[in-house]
């Protein structure tokens, strides 16, 4: 392992300590007994918002309601799906899928307090335009004494929100796996040319805007699930009579961590950090993408971001690990952990036309949500430095594409990974602290909703 390596582990690892495991985890408990469970109860209401009866073209913003939760979607809904999933059973053994589901589970409650929040407190950047995220919460909402928690959210979102992970395990997935090759082209001459290949791909998106991205997303995002999802039901419906048992050795493996160096509390880590990672509740990206619906309703918003992580987590990760572990391959590929692993699984059960279509998903979900980073990185940067100046971040976005193809899989997702764990600490804060902001509203909301 290099220094570099060793380096960006031992910051992920310290990133991820206990302290910011008792602030998602007993912060989403908060939530969740602080509102009286109201999110849970008004899911039907949730997605009745997304069959657009509730837009108003004059609202303020940018985006439809399902064009704003497809364009966070995008950026949930990938790589953490397939590689991260894969990454946490490697490392945590099945118990860490018990923790990815409580962070689905109380991100349900985190997501829409800092998705209403994300609306609630929307501030004009330096161009005098509406933005919104976790940046503007705390500077809208807290003042100018909390204004280093935006400083501190909009640096490690700059780096967090990176395409290297993405691009790597793209990259991963075409070389071993889909495109013959030539003995005599080397690894990096071929990650250097796919990563061309993609940044070009990349910058014809980036470079036509929020709306054409999120155009892109609405489109993409629920083929790409629900053909993912069928995938993954033709593979458990060989293996239907095992699911209980499954099941259960996940939730038992969860408390007794014998998978994991470091026991019960290195499976919560694994678990939680992966899960994170893949739904981002309570990290604060989903918040920006929210931030820019088009609707005057804060809770509108809060109600239809808190189905993220249920969708991405509860369904696509639960099919994900469920498939890794049925088959098996998480025990017997030595060495093998990622993308790789999950197309071992699917090829094992599918032959080669599954592996073709899985390689299709993981270039839908890579690209999708590397469109989406961009956004949420020029945010960052133009908070910081200026609206003015955060179009030259999809120059340095597309140059992080080719980066992302040359570097390892381990220093691709503990900086992304670590980034997201400084990213938490000013959007759980800002979001407890306004939390009754968030209920005075919600009650005001279904107050106005019964009555119509």
């Amino acid at each position: 392992m290099s220094s570099i390596d060793q380096i960006l582990e031992a910051f992920n690892a310290f990133a991820w300590g206990p302290p910011l495991l008792i602030l998602l985890l007993g912060g989403g408990i908060f939530f969740a007994l602080y509102s009286r469970f109201i999110p849970y109860r008004h899911f039907g209401h949730a997605v009745g918002i997304l069959s657009g009866n509730y837009d108003d073209p004059n609202d303020q913003g940018d985006l439809t309601h399902r064009q704003a939760l497809a364009a966070a979607l995008s950026g949930t809904v990938g790589m953490g799906n397939i590689a991260g999933v894969a990454m946490a059973i490697t490392a945590g053994g099945p118990g860490a899928v018990f923790w990815m589901w409580v962070t689905a589970l109380l991100g349900v409650a985190t997501k829409y307090f800092t998705c209403t929040l994300g609306v609630m407190y929307r501030g004009k950047d330096s161009l005098g335009q509406v933005q919104g995220g976790p940046m503007y919460v705390v500077r809208e909402g807290l003042g100018r004494r909390y204004y280093p928690l935006a400083v501190l959210f909009a640096v490690a979102g700059l780096f967090g929100v990176l395409p290297v992970f993405q691009v790597n395990q793209l990259v991963e997935a075409l070389r071993e796996e889909f495109i013959p090759r030539s003995h005599n082209l080397q690894d990096w001459q071929f990650n250097l040319a796919a990563g061309v290949g993609i940044a070009a791909v990349v910058a014809s998106v980036i470079f036509g805007g929020l709306k054409r991205m999120a155009n892109v997303a609405v489109k993409l995002i629920p083929v790409m699930a629900v053909s993912y999802l069928l995938m993954t039901f033709w593979v458990m419906a060989h293996y239907i009579a095992q699911i209980p048992e499954l099941l259960l050795s996940i939730v038992s493996d969860a408390f007794t961590g014998k998978a994991a160096a470091g026991g019960l509390l290195g499976v919560m880590i694994i678990g939680i950090s992966r899960g994170a990672f893949s739904n981002e509740a309570g990290i604060g990206t989903e918040v920006m993408a929210h931030g820019a619906a088009k609707t005057n309703e804060p809770v509108r918003e809060g109600l239809v971001g808190m189905l993220g992580p249920v969708i991405d987590t509860l369904f696509i990760c639960t099919c994900t690990a469920l498939v890794i572990l049925m088959t098996g391959v998480w025990q017997q590929a030595d060495g093998m952990q990622g993308t790789s692993l999950t197309i071992l699984a699917f090829r094992q059960e599918m032959g080669w036309w599954g592996q073709g279509l899985l390689g299709l998903q993981i270039l839908i979900m890579s690209l999708t949500t590397i469109f989406t980073y961009w956004y949420y990185g020029a945010k960052c940067l133009g908070f910081l430095i200026g609206a003015q100046y955060q179009h030259y971040y999809k120059y340095f976005h597309t140059a992080m594409v080719l980066v992302g193809a040359l570097v390892s899989i381990n220093a691709a997702f503990n900086l992304l990974s670590g980034m997201y764990a400084l990213m938490a600490i000013p959007t759980m804060v800002s979001s407890i602290l306004l939390a009754p902001k968030v209920m005075a509203a919600t009650r005001e909301y279904f107050a106005k909703y019964k009555n119509a």
